[in-house]
């Protein structure tokens, strides 16, 4: 690794760590020529499929467009970055894992709406108001009745047995 204050090509790992998640190496190293010292960072470079779109158009996928589109749905809602970021990585892993060099546009936004559905019933449903293009109300109603948790019914009480016969 070339040194980014004198340009020596040699320069030395004096430390190296993993994080936390196992997905990227630290290391520390030392320039010999100007004894300085500087970090690096290693992680897998994924090569993440086309986007096919509806109108038959590609266009590479881009992280940033996923975020933008997510944080719209979950504007105001008291979800976190961090939940975020790892619905995103897991849509991504999930991409990666199906090892196809083109996808339609329609599965990432099924993807997105899986894990919308986990993060935030709302979001959810901003998400599929536009993604599915609703044309009229009783199409958001069903949306909302998918999402809305079963109601328990409440188990009317019985006498106990004394277990005397």
């Amino acid at each position: 690794m070339k040194c980014p204050y004198c340009t020596e090509l040699n320069t030395q790992v004096v430390d190296t760590r993993m994080n936390e998640d196992g997905d990227t190496v630290r290391r520390r190293r030392r320039c010999p020529n100007c004894d300085k010292r500087f970090t690096t960072y290693e992680r897998v470079e994924l090569q993440l499929p086309q986007i096919v779109k509806k109108n038959g158009s590609r266009c590479d996928y881009e992280r940033e467009k996923l975020h933008a589109s997510m944080m719209l749905a979950l504007r105001k809602r008291p979800v976190t970055t961090e939940s975020l970021e790892s619905a995103i990585d897991r849509i991504e892993e999930k991409l990666v894992t199906l090892g196809e060099r083109e996808i339609a546009s329609d599965r990432i936004g099924e993807l997105v709406m899986r894990e919308l559905k986990k993060l935030d019933k709302i979001a959810y449903i901003r998400f599929a108001s536009v993604y599915r293009n609703f044309a009229d109300v009783e199409e958001f109603s069903d949306a909302i009745r998918e999402v809305r948790k079963p109601r328990v019914a409440r188990s009317s009480r019985m006498p106990r047995s004394s277990g005397r016969s």
